[in-house]
């Protein structure tokens, strides 16, 4: 099993470059960074973990440029989005941005993938809560053909380009590992469709994981990889996930200013 770490890079907490060089010396495999381009101030939609919504999420970095510098300063540590709101973001841009990350990092990049909760949020980007789902699927689609393909193109009932040429092309070959987000009952069919593996939340559907690692699996017919985010740094939580099949664990990490988060560090790295 491996060990990262998900958290919110932002304006008031550790610095992306010094975060990556920290995780790397301390053995750490990987870096994902949440996203939010912005939080409306009317907002009616409830926040998944409670009732206040927190200061970190007005506050986060574009993933992209955070993980760019992260990677910028490493040599082995993965740099991926957990999660990028992908029903925001023009699918011919987030081609190029990814591939870009992962060819300035030497083929390091991860795009965790997921839908969101924050329907004002995403209204504001010309997104209609109601068929985001379907938006998602045919992003991801055409984000494919473009790292893929040397003249792409996509017809979709949302997405739709004649042939374009797209480049940086990734350097992972076929590209970045696509990990889907999300544990509701209709995830592990985006998973097995057009998904390379499964990211859920620690704690958010993630009941009785190792069956449904194994129903995931089954219903694939491949080895699909299982990287949990939001982890906490108890060994209690890395032994139930080890049991039930996980292959990767990010743990945790409170938006905190440097000397915090490195003291902090030290001590999840014990646990690695």
């Amino acid at each position: 099993m491996e060990f990262g770490v998900s958290t919110f890079v932002t304006d008031d907490g550790i610095g992306p470059a010094a975060l990556g060089r920290a995780l790397e010396e301390r053995g750490f495999g990987s870096l994902f960074l949440a996203e939010h381009t912005h939080i409306p101030v009317k907002r009616e939609s409830p926040w998944p973990g409670g009732a206040e919504l927190p200061r970190m999420y007005y506050r986060t970095l574009d993933p992209f440029v955070a993980l760019t510098a992260a990677a910028s300063v490493t040599e082995r540590l993965r740099v991926g989005t957990g999660i990028a709101l992908i029903i925001q973001r023009d699918p011919i841009v987030l081609a190029k941005e990814t591939a870009s990350l992962d060819l300035v990092s030497g083929g390091r990049a991860v795009l965790g993938v997921g839908a969101g909760w924050n329907r004002e949020e995403m209204r504001n980007h010309g997104t209609d809560p109601a068929t985001r789902m379907r938006l998602l699927r045919e992003r991801v689609l055409a984000v494919k053909e473009l790292w893929t393909k040397d003249e792409a193109e996509f017809h979709g009932e949302f997405v739709d380009f004649d042939p374009v040429f797209s480049y940086p092309k990734p350097v992972q070959d076929p590209h970045p590992p696509v990990m889907i987000g999300g544990a509701g009952p209709t995830t592990f069919d985006r998973v097995v469709e057009f998904g390379d593996g499964w990211m859920p939340i620690y704690g958010r559907g993630t009941d009785v994981l190792a069956g449904k690692i194994a129903e995931l699996r089954e219903r694939a017919g491949r080895a699909v990889p299982v990287t949990v985010f939001g982890v906490p740094g108890k060994p209690e939580a890395v032994a139930e996930l080890a049991a039930a099949g996980v292959d990767e664990v990010l743990f945790n990490l409170k938006t905190e200013p440097e000397g915090d988060t490195l003291r902090y560090l030290d001590r999840l790295a014990e646990l690695v």
